[in-house]
């Protein structure tokens, strides 16, 4: 399955796949899946985790520490378990390795 095109360029992240995971959290937030008070508190966690490993670069790291908290609420939650998360992270890495350049990229049965 691949992303829908964005229809204008996006503005404020540094890829469209930031744009989109700040999206679909705030979609499973309005739907009722974790509260935002709940998402701010596992989000700052994570920062702060992560800053105590290292220095954060603010782009990167950032988007990082999202996904992860994402993740985090997502298992709490019963609607996607973190090991389920990581099998998919590493089937799309696969595919994305063995597509020619300029291909979409597609995942396998």
């Amino acid at each position: 399955m691949s992303a829908p095109a964005t229809p204008h360029p996006v503005t404020g992240f540094d890829e469209p796949w930031q744009a989109e995971l700040f999206a679909l959290t705030v979609a499973l937030s309005e739907a009722g899946h974790f509260g935002w008070p709940d998402w701010t508190r596992a989000f700052g966690a994570t920062l702060a985790r992560h800053r105590a490993a290292r220095e954060l670069d603010g782009g990167a790291d950032y988007h990082a520490a999202w996904l992860e908290t994402l993740e985090v609420l997502l298992d709490r939650a019963g609607l996607a378990r973190r090991d389920e998360a990581a099998r998919m992270r590493e089937r799309w890495a696969a595919a994305y390795l063995a597509t020619p350049h300029g291909q979409p990229v597609r995942l396998g049965g």
